[in-house]
């Protein structure tokens, strides 16, 4: 028996086989109070699934949606052709076919196509990109030198790829996405908040990191074009901190950047694989340029007239290092949505491991050094790297410079749009395939989130060093409190064990329904806002300054944002699970009881099992024992 038709509660008997049985009294009188709106809804699903399901003894369900195509009018098969994304939901509910859709499902075998070297091509092309370097130079903005900084980029890191490992267990396990995976620590229906939250966020910084690909795009036309090329186009945008000529560089990005986004997500990782390839090159030859330049002399010491000491050096420190788990926010969450096309059950796990502190510390370390020699060479703190290339091209217009500068611009360009993609597009197709699967798949997501993107303005965001410290920060307080509430569930809760035909239901007796109609978890509501909170005070002076402030100390927590929302709401969840239990724990006592339940889940014939299990009333009569799972692999 695989994972799809293993049963429902959990109890521990004292039986010697230690089966885990149980069916309460109050849920069979739950199932006998359910309403007629219920019943009548249950019953019209129940017959289009029948309608559907007498076709697969001749071939399979999609043979019956395409029958259904051909009994219908031609307004509906203009409907099902070009308004429904995912034609098998056709005919069914739109509540139901909230549940389930190709881009949701469990990840088959067919598709699982990432090894560990893709993963490590992933992080290789992920860390070579212009917002890496920013990130490492807001350091030396505080006052670090150059060691200091990457001190703070080695540890800053480190703690993300624990964070990244973690989150992306349940992914390679049972082949899930982020909003999959949401439901079963917020509930089937409430997972819709954070996934709202991270969609929004998403957008945020696709517009973001598209307006950071300005000065590279701005360089390769001025390579060919002249450097006088931003003063000759008219500027008829009254904005303070944008032009006409900048918002056309933008705009230019933006375009190049969209038929990628047509790319289904387990092809896209030939994107990495060139981007791989090509942008180390470039990092390394920039480097070596600006030192030759410098003629082989690079400030070692600080770059600003201000030198923190004592405790304004270790807050100092401690910003830096901040920056950059603030840095990786969105990625820590949406690391199932990678994970999930895992090859085997290690695949994401150590390349990930070691490859993000490693290689990321090393991009950084070629961000710092750029910028040292740049301020050797021209005397100033330069916070993107990139703009010292913009110094070489000024000072030099000839054929080698602007050759070296157009072809190190391009491969940057390429470096921001694999990030753009696999950190912003693609999260925000994913979560939008799980707000409304029927007419939103990944593609059309991510196509929303390109065209969204346009209506944000990041120049204002992208201003100076400390907004954009602000605007990371900002982003942390929330992603962090939602994944300490996943990590909490899964590793402590429910000891890796998830019941996938529940995850996909919203009928009653489901675990992820939370024993309510709304599929709400009141626990990771409480547990989320209680790791928002602290950090609310700190984050309302930031962005309201100088106009609001609040106190030193208010301040000084939201420094720590990440590590505030996240052990916040880790600790919360689980003190609330204890004393109110949720159903689909393999153990009694989550603090006391030992054992490990995480398996590698066979989900070859998910769909049909799905569909076999929708056509149930309820779900209170799927008993279940964690025994069902013994043919499958497990592992830590």
């Amino acid at each position: 028996m695989n994972n799809i038709s293993s049963g429902h509660s959990f109890h521990q008997s004292s039986s010697t086989d230690n089966k885990f049985e149980y069916e309460s009294s109050s849920k069979m009188k739950q199932r006998n109070e359910l309403d007629s709106s219920t019943a009548d809804t249950i019953g019209t699903f129940t017959k289009t699934l029948d309608d559907i399901n007498s076709f697969e003894e001749e071939s399979d369900t999609e043979y019956a949606y395409t029958t259904i195509l051909e009994q219908s009018s031609k307004w509906e098969r203009f409907y099902y052709e070009y308004i429904v994304a995912d034609k098998s939901t056709i005919g069914i509910p739109f509540l139901h076919s909230f549940m389930y859709n190709h881009d949701l499902r469990p990840v088959e075998k067919a598709r699982r196509v990432w090894s560990w070297y893709n993963y490590l091509w992933f992080w290789l092309a992920e860390c070579f990109n212009i917002n890496t370097w920013e990130v490492a130079d807001t350091g030396l903005q505080l006052g670090l030198n150059w060691w200091q900084c990457w001190i703070t980029v080695w540890l800053g890191y480190s703690f993300v790829a624990i964070f990244v490992s973690l989150s992306s267990r349940i992914g390679a396990a049972y082949h899930l996405s982020f909003p999959v995976s949401a439901r079963a620590s917020f509930g089937v229906y409430f997972s819709l908040w954070p996934i709202i939250n991270r969609v929004v966020l998403a957008i945020i910084w696709y517009s973001v990191q598209a307006w950071i690909c300005v000065t590279p795009i701005s360089l390769m036309l001025q390579s060919i074009f002249g450097t006088d090329l931003p003063t000759r186009i008219p500027d008829n945008i009254n904005q303070k901190n944008t032009t006409t000529y900048e918002f056309m560089c933008f705009f230019i990005f933006w375009v190049v950047s969209f038929p990628f986004l047509l790319v289904p997500p387990h092809k896209i990782r030939h994107l990495f694989t060139v981007k791989a390839c090509l942008v180390p090159f470039a990092c390394f030859g920039f480097l070596i340029w600006a030192v030759r330049k410098a003629d082989g002399k690079i400030a070692l010491d600080h770059l600003t007239d201000y030198k923190p000491t004592g405790s304004d050096f270790s807050w100092a420190f401690i910003r830096s290092m901040m920056t950059c788990m603030n840095n990786f926010s969105t990625l820590t969450v949406n690391a199932p949505d990678f994970s999930r096309f895992s090859k085997t059950k290690i695949s994401s796990l150590y390349s990930q491991m070691f490859a993000i502190p490693f290689l990321f510390s090393i991009t950084s370390l070629i961000g710092i050094l750029v910028t040292a020699a740049g301020y050797e060479l021209y005397g100033e703190n330069y916070w993107s790297p990139v703009d010292v290339l913009q110094k070489f091209l000024d000072d030099s217009f000839s054929k080698g410079t602007r050759a070296g500068v157009f072809l190190i611009s391009f491969v940057f360009v390429i470096a921001q749009l694999g990030t753009n993609i696999s950190a912003n597009s693609l999260s925000c197709g994913t979560d939008m395939s799980a707000l409304v699967p029927k007419f939103i798949n990944i593609r059309r997501g991510s196509m929303f989130c390109a065209f969204m993107a346009l209506c944000i303005c990041p120049w204002n965001l992208l201003a100076s060093s400390s907004k954009f410290t602000a605007a990371l920060s900002a982003y942390a307080i929330f992603l962090s409190s939602i994944a300490g509430v996943l990590a909490a569930d899964y590793f402590v809760v429910r000891r890796g064990y998830i019941k996938l035909s529940h995850l996909y239901s919203n009928q009653p007796g489901s675990y992820y329904m939370f024993g309510n109609r709304y599929g709400f978890n009141w626990r990771a509501c409480v547990a989320y806002f209680c790791g928002v909170a602290p950090n609310l005070p700190g984050f309302i002076g930031d962005v309201g300054a100088p106009q609001i402030t609040v106190s030193e100390g208010a301040t000084k927590l939201y420094y720590l944002s990440y590590w505030i929302g996240w052990f916040v709401s880790f600790l919360v969840y689980i003190t609330l699970c204890y004393f109110f239990p949720v159903e689909g724990s393999p153990v009694e006592n989550i603090l006391k009881d030992k054992g490990w339940f995480q398996r590698w889940a066979d989900v070859e014939d998910f769909e049909k099992a799905w569909i076999r299990n929708s056509r149930k009333v309820d779900l209170y009569d799927d008993v279940s024992t964690i025994y069902d799972h013994e043919e499958e692999e497990k592992f830590f």
